[in-house]
C-alpha cells in the first residue's frame, strides 16, 4: 500500500483518522495509530512484521539497560548490543548479496532474500533512540508497544522522513493535549500527493521511454544497445526527467508524511529544501534529504572527530560518511560509487572549485545541475556499463544523433509538463504564496486550506485512476 493509492486515500487513511478522532486520550489514540501502522507495513511485508517488532523489542530492551547502568562501561556495553542488532540485520537482510559477491557467486539462498520494505529509515530511527537514552537526549520509554509505535507508525516508516525519537516523542507520548492542525496538514497532504501523481510519475514514465528502467542483469546488454542509439536530445531530456521524478517523488512522500502528522498534532521534520537552487554541491547536500544529512552528521561524522582534527583525519571522516551514504541507498557497486562522487566533488570544492566558482556566479547552478543529473545516472543503474554508455551519449561520443524523431516528438509533447515539474522544483510558487497570504490573508487561507486541496485531491484521482506506474522510489531503500 502506497500513500498515492486509491484504497489509501479513500479506506485505509480516511479510516485511521476517523478512528483516532473518536479517541479520547493519547494512549487510545496510539494504541489505533499501532494497530493500523502494523496493518499498513503488513500489507505490504507481512513476514516481516515480526523483523520490524523484534528490531523494536531489542531497541526497548537496550535502552532500559542503559538507563538502568550501574556504571559507564555497562551503559556502552548496552548501546554497543543494540547497535550490533541493529546492523547486523540490516547487514543481513540488505547487504549479504554484496559481500557474497566480492568473494565469489553469491548463495541461491542469499539471492532469494527479499528486502524489508523501509529497513533503512526505521533502523535508523531505533538507532537514534537507543543512543539519545544513552546521551541523556531523550527518556527511554518504559512500555515496548511505544517504541513499536515510534518505528512502525505508517506516516514515515517506509520512506521517512528520519525522526528521531527526542524530537516527537512529546508529541507522541507527552500529557499535552495534541495540537491538531487539519488545515495546513490537508493542504500539506494534497500538495504531496499531486506532485507525486500529477507531475513524479509522467517525469518517470518519460524517464523511462527515453532512458529506460534499470534493467535486470541478463537485460543489461539490450539496454545498452538501445541506449547507445539514444539521441544527445533524447539522453539529455530523459536525465532530466529523471532528476525530476526523483526530487518530486521523494519530496512529495515527505509533504505527505508532513501533512498527516499535522493532522495529529505531530511535526516531523522537514527533508528537502528546494536542493535543486544551490550553488554548490555542498549547499544541495544542506537542501537534500535533511534528515538522513543529520543522521549522519550527529552518530557518524562527529563522532568520528568531524573537522576537529589533522587535514588527514578529517578527509578519512568524510570518505566514511560518503561511502555510507551511498551503501545506505542500496547493496550496490554503483550506489557506493554515487556516494564516493559526491565524496570528490566535496573534496574539489574545498581545495580549489567552490572559490573558483564565487568567481563565476552566474554557472554555479548550472555547475550543480549538470553533477547532480551525471549523479544520478549513477544512481539510476546497477550495471556500470550502462552508466558510461548514456554519459558518452549525452556528449556524442556513442556516434549517435544529436536528435531524433521520437525524442523530439517526446519533448515537444511533455514540454509544459518538464516546464512545470522545473517550476515546483524551486521556492517560486512557495513566494508567491507568502506574498499572497501578506496581500489577501483571508482569501488567501480560504483557497490555500479550503478549494485547492479539493481541486488537487480530485486531479490527482482522476491521475491515478487505471495508471499502473504508481511507485516510490524511495521504497526500495
Amino acid at each position: 500500500m502506497v500513500f498515492s493509492s486509491l484504497i489509501f486515500l479513500y479506506a485505509f487513511f480516511p479510516l485511521s483518522l476517523l478512528a483516532c478522532l473518536l479517541c479520547r486520550t493519547k494512549g487510545q489514540r496510539n494504541a489505533v495509530l499501532l494497530v493500523f501502522s502494523l496493518i499498513f507495513y503488513a500489507w505490504g511485508e507481512p513476514v516481516y512484521v515480526l523483523l520490524l517488532a523484534f528490531m523494536a523489542f531489542a531497541a526497548w530492551f537496550c535502552a532500559l539497560r542503559v538507563v538502568q547502568g550501574t556504571s559507564e562501561r555497562a551503559r556502552k556495553a548496552w548501546v554497543a548490543v543494540s547497535c550490533a542488532v541493529d546492523i547486523a540485520l540490516i547487514g543481513f537482510f540488505k547487504y549479504a548479496g554484496l559481500v557474497c559477491s566480492v568473494f565469489g557467486p553469491v548463495p541461491p539462498f542469499i539471492a532469494r532474500i527479499a528486502l524489508p520494505i523501509g529497513i533503512s529509515f526505521y533502523t535508523f530511527q531505533l538507532l537514534t533512540y537507543v543512543v539519545d537514552v544513552y546521551r541523556g537526549e531523550a527518556p527511554a520509554q518504559k512500555r515496548y508497544w511505544d517504541v513499536l509505535l515510534y518505528a512502525a507508525l505508517f506516516h514515515q516508516c517506509i520512506a521517512g522522513p528520519i525522526v528521531r525519537y527526542k524530537s516527537i516523542g512529546a508529541e507522541l507520548f507527552g500529557e499535552a493535549p495534541a495540537q491538531n492542525e487539519w488545515g495546513p496538514g490537508v493542504s500539506r497532504f494534497c500538495v504531496g500527493l499531486a506532485k507525486k501523481a500529477l507531475l513524479a510519475n509522467p517525469c518517470g514514465a518519460l524517464a523511462d521511454a527515453l532512458i529506460l528502467p534499470n534493467p535486470a542483469s541478463d537485460g543489461a546488454a539490450a539496454a545498452a544497445a538501445t541506449l547507445s542509439h539514444q539521441s544527445v536530445l533524447g539522453l539529455w531530456v530523459g536525465v532530466a526527467a529523471y532528476a525530476l521524478q526523483i526530487y518530486l517523488d521523494f519530496s512529495a512522500y515527505s509533504d505527505m508524511a508532513i501533512g498527516m502528522g499535522k493532522m495529529l498534532g505531530l511535526h516531523y521534520p522537514e527533508n528537502f529544501n528546494y536542493p535543486y537552487v544551490s550553488h554548490s554541491v555542498k549547499e544541495f547536500w544542506r537542501r537534500w534529504h535533511m534528515t538522513l544529512g543529520s543522521f549522519f552528521a550527529d552518530y557518524v561524522y562527529i563522532p568520528l572527530g568531524g573537522n576537529r582534527c589533522s587535514v588527514p583525519r578529517w578527509v578519512f571522516n568524510t570518505l566514511v560518511v560518503w561511502a555510507l551514504t551511498g551503501l545506505w541507498h542500496g547493496a550496490s557497486w554503483n550506489f557506493l560509487l554515487w556516494g564516493l562522487w559526491y565524496f570528490v566533488l566535496l573534496m574539489l570544492e574545498r581545495a580549489f572549485l567552490g572559490r573558483a566558482l564565487e568567481k563565476l556566479p552566474g554557472l554555479r547552478n548550472v555547475y550543480v545541475l549538470l553533477v547532480v543529473g551525471l549523479g544520478w545516472v549513477l544512481f539510476r543503474y546497477s550495471d556500470l556499463s550502462l552508466v558510461w554508455t548514456i554519459v558518452r551519449g549525452l556528449f556524442g561520443a556513442n556516434g549517435n544523433a544529436l536528435s531524433s524523431f521520437t525524442a523530439e516528438t517526446l519533448a515537444k509533447n511533455k514540454l509544459f509538463l518538464l516546464l512545470v515539474c522545473a517550476v515546483a522544483a524551486t521556492p517560486l510558487a512557495k513566494r508567491l504564496g507568502e506574498t499572497l497570504s501578506l496581500r489577501a490573508g483571508r482569501v488567501w487561507n480560504a483557497l490555500r486550506f479550503g478549494v485547492i486541496p479539493v481541486i488537487l485531491l480530485l486531479l490527482s484521482t482522476a491521475a491515478l485512476v487505471g495508471d499502473s506506474y504508481n511507485p516510490f522510489l524511495y521504497f526500495q531503500f
